[in-house]
């Protein structure tokens, strides 16, 4: 480290010590009990949570100038301790938020019927309320059971007359479907006339082309002979060549 760096380091420090002798003039001067109590509560908790921090934050770097583990030193358990408190004082410090009063219902029903049960008068009201409630809603089910059933009785005589139709229907398309064979029948003959007209044309074409295969020379065997000797001849050629290069 340059000497000039550590001038100059040592200037701020002696600046920084003189500011906080100066702030902590009054504090020296008198008690803290004496100038805590002319304090509110909120303001007592901080004035004593920094003093202390304070302090223990110098005994932390004094011990680690001395060249000592602080953070295995009791001394840091207690500014973790007092980091706590300073969270609690922010906790303080918000102002909470306003519940939104809620009526709970089912509490409200409970006192009003402990309240209206000694009264003769609303037992038998609201007996004949959920009697006739019950009624009701008896009726409601039964014509809704009648209707349902209704229902049903329309629904299967539709049923069997679509029923009835599609059998009709079948019938008479089976009645229109049995002429069939009839004119199947009428027309085999034709294709059996057809058949003996191809037979005989394909045993025409076939005398014919016996004919033209006999009438036609057959080829001259000189030309294969020639094809022979050419061939010998260009073997024989090839044969010297090899031998040439060899």
């Amino acid at each position: 480290m340059d000497s000039t760096k550590v001038t100059t380091l040592l200037e701020l420090l002696d600046d920084e010590m003189d500011g906080l002798e100066e702030s902590l003039a009054p504090l020296i001067k008198t008690a803290l009990s004496e100038t805590s109590s002319k304090l509110p509560l909120l303001d007592k908790a901080k004035l004593y949570v920094l003093v202390t921090y304070a302090i223990e934050s110098m005994l932390f770097s004094y011990l680690r100038l001395n060249g000592v583990k602080a953070r295995e030193h009791p001394v840091f358990v207690e500014l973790t301790r007092v980091k706590q408190y300073f969270d609690k004082i922010k906790v303080a410090e918000t102002p909470a938020k306003e519940r939104q009063m809620v009526p709970d219902k089912q509490a409200v029903a409970r006192f009003i019927k402990a309240g209206l049960a000694g009264n003769e008068k609303h037992d038998l009201e609201r007996a004949e309320r959920e009697a006739k409630e019950r009624a009701k809603a008896h009726i409601r089910f039964n014509e809704v059971s009648k209707n349902a059933s209704k229902g049903e009785a329309v629904k299967k005589p539709a049923e069997e007359s679509d029923s009835s139709d599609s059998d009709s229907s079948s019938e008479s398309s089976e009645a229109e479907e049995e002429p069939a064979p009839k004119t199947v029948a009428a027309s085999n003959p034709s294709k059996k006339k057809s058949k003996k007209k191809d037979k005989s044309r394909s045993s025409s074409s076939s005398r014919s082309s016996e004919k033209e295969s006999e009438s036609k020379p057959s080829p001259k065997p000189d030309k294969k002979a020639r094809k022979a000797k050419r061939e010998k001849k260009k073997a024989k050629l090839q044969k010297k060549e090899k031998k040439n290069k060899s």
